[in-house]
């Protein structure tokens, strides 16, 4: 999925470089990165080096270098070269589109390509602005938790991922919950593209569910907590609740199985995690 503007730059030596503005791409598929060039008549048969960098001066990540020699027909990319980059287009064409296998929220950000010819002053050129690449993801529900004592009170936290940022929504067990009880903790890092809600004054024997959206869809996962008087341990004084967590992507997963983890700061210490 790309934006269909071209940005062209040239300069007085006879070079010029076209890229696009926008690029944006799904979470998990191949997205190529545009770029061509036209050249000065003696690079044509000279030797070229291929660069791209994900960001802007010292700060910038190599992603991508090739070399090809005089003659050659294709460019060589290093030894160490990261496989999930490569070269879409032929600098013997002019073309220098790089190709991203499988994009990840990770690779969000400005991309720079770069020709150069070795032994010629001033030959290489380089695109001043940049490709945007924009990754998109559907939400995914990353982790439900419970927190807190039966003195304090407890309260559940959702962590979500998705580009857009989702919308993130509370169910208790008859109503959407809104007002106080809700707030958003944090926006981490990956330009924003992570955050954690939490609900506050949770209780034994209720469930509730978190539900995350954005335009590319949904995710939901529901939480239940077991009374007290409902789980009895030979020896231990009682867990005050367990946690149990459910996904809608996970629903072949029930069939066969359940998990149930102690929440955090609750029960005895030897309690973690187990199945049945």
């Amino acid at each position: 999925m790309t934006h269909p503007a071209l940005d062209a730059a040239s300069n007085d030596d006879g070079w010029s470089m076209k890229v696009q503005a926008e690029v944006r791409a799904m979470e998990g598929y191949p997205v190529v990165l545009p770029c061509s060039f036209t050249h000065p008549h003696h690079t044509l048969h000279s030797s070229l080096q291929v660069v791209w960098r994900l960001g802007h001066g010292q700060g910038s990540t190599v992603l991508y270098h090739c070399s090809s020699p005089t003659g050659a027909r294709t460019c060589q990319p290093d030894p160490q070269q990261d496989q999930r980059y490569r070269l879409e287009g032929n600098p013997r064409e002019h073309d220098l589109s790089l190709r991203i296998n499988s994009a990840a929220l990770q690779d969000n950000g400005r991309y720079y390509c770069r020709v150069e010819v070795p032994g010629h002053a001033h030959a290489s050129y380089e695109d001043k602005m940049g490709t945007r690449l924009r990754v998109e993801a559907a939400p995914r529900i990353l982790g439900l938790s419970v927190e807190g004592s039966e003195e304090a009170g407890y309260r559940a936290q959702c962590r979500v991922q998705g580009s857009p940022l989702p919308d993130v929504q509370w169910l208790g067990p008859d109503e959407l919950m809104e007002g106080s009880d809700i707030s958003p903790l944090s926006q981490e890092s990956l330009e924003q593209h992570h955050t954690t809600s939490q609900l506050r004054d949770v209780l034994p024997g209720q469930q509730y569910t978190c539900s995350a959206s954005n335009p590319l869809g949904k995710d939901q996962a529901t939480l239940y907590m077991l009374p007290p008087r409902q789980v009895q341990v030979s020896g231990e004084a009682p867990p005050l609740l367990l946690l149990l967590s459910l996904s809608l992507g996970f629903k072949v997963l029930l069939l066969l199985g359940m998990v149930v983890c102690l929440p955090q700061g609750g029960g005895p210490a030897w309690l973690r995690c187990w199945y049945k």
